[in-house]
């Protein structure tokens, strides 16, 4: 039987790609919509350049509307509260009701410093991202007036994330005086999962640029940081990059999610417990196998869960798995104008990595704006 509705749920990364193949080759049932709170998707691998200087604020964004509208869907701005894979309904916070054949959900993981830190009005997690930017502006503005002294910025979380977003704010140009910058990993240490050559690499230029870094989990209490026996005074601004919690509503609506509450999908991407609802990104986590959550694997699952929608919408069985390669290309903008790449065991840096990084980058943004602008 063909599917008469097909919903996609935020429009993350993996979405993205979905609606490029679907302005390319027409929609794959007779009704498709949109559902997501925000018209633009930011490009989280450009925000650091944002803070740097490198671009302006709203330069990685991608009119996610604009694409679903030139790809014949409706568009709903609204945020996905609830969803009842029996019922084949959701619920949205202020449109209501919306039925569905086939659903796939691409909303992003959850921000889960303040529990896992303790809460504080200083600390800026970046999930979601579109939040972090907006109260880091704000932030930043208002710390920009500092005279006499540099400010004091603590950044949490030793993936490749927060090792982009300290280099990057201990070269923010706003400051009259270049900001301190204590990058704190917690226990599992810098870049894990990473080479041990690239992690030398980062340390050492870390270290050049007067960055400090502890291999300690970090708690906030009283208003002070401690990280084993070290404890920061004083600190003005704290950046949460600590990846991403599983939201409540997939799991409370009868969705199987794994033990930390991510919907658990097949190789196919789809539920293990509702086959016509499909799960990406941050949200998912694949059971065959370990997919790392990375805008990295959300961008090459893309074609991949489109080829499945389609199928799934002729009433066939999808067939296509996205399988990640054995290692990833990861270029880590140090700030300054270079960076570090990362691929297996190799690793390079200087400022034609980072010339590298944002051709990539701006290649990725324009290839969508095109599609958006029906260029």
């Amino acid at each position: 039987m063909q599917s008469d509705h097909i919903l996609l749920i935020g429009g993350g990364h993996t979405h993205v790609a979905v609606l490029a193949d679907w302005i390319k080759h027409g929609l794959p049932s007779k009704r498709a919509t949109l559902l997501t709170p925000n018209q633009h998707l930011r490009y989280s691998g450009m925000v650091p350049g944002w803070i740097a200087g490198q671009y302006s604020r709203d330069a990685g964004t991608v009119d996610v509307a604009a694409l679903a509208r030139r790809a014949g869907a409706e568009v709903v701005l609204d945020t996905c509260a609830a969803i009842d894979p029996e019922t084949r309904t959701v619920l949205s916070l202020r449109s209501g009701v919306t039925s569905f054949d086939i659903a796939s959900i691409d909303v992003g993981g959850v921000g889960q410093a303040a529990r896992i830190l303790g809460d504080d009005p200083r600390l800026l997690d970046v999930r979601p991202i579109d939040a972090f930017v907006d109260r880091l502006a704000k932030q930043i503005a208002q710390l920009g007036q500092l005279t006499g002294r540099p400010a004091q910025i603590a950044v949490i979380g030793g993936g490749a994330g927060g090792a982009e977003l300290a280099f990057a704010l201990r070269n923010c140009r706003v400051f009259e005086i270049q900001p301190t910058v204590e990058f704190i990993t917690g226990d599992a240490g810098l870049l894990p999962g990473f080479s041990r050559e690239v992690v030398g690499i980062v340390g050492e230029e870390l270290t050049r640029q007067g960055i400090g870094f502890l291999a300690a989990n970090a708690q906030i209490e009283g208003g002070l940081i401690t990280a084993s026996r070290t404890t920061l005074k004083g600190t003005d601004i704290i950046v949460a990059a600590m990846g991403s919690g599983a939201p409540e509503w997939p799991g409370k609506g009868g969705l199987t999610c794994d033990a930390d509450g991510f919907i658990a999908v097949d190789a196919y991407q789809s539920s293990l417990s509702h086959p016509n609802i499909f799960a990406v990104g941050d949200v998912a986590a694949r059971q065959d196998r370990e997919v790392p959550h990375s805008g990295v694997h959300a961008v090459m699952a893309g074609p991949i869960l489109a080829q499945n929608l389609r199928a799934a919408a002729k009433g066939d069985v999808p067939t296509r798995i996205y399988r990640p390669r054995s290692s990833s290309l990861y270029l880590i903008s140090t700030g300054d104008g270079g960076a570090i790449a990362s691929y297996g065991r190799f690793c390079a840096k200087g400022r034609w990595v980072g010339r590298l990084k944002r051709w990539i980058d701006n290649r990725w943004i324009s290839k969508y704006a095109k599609l958006a602008n029906g260029d």
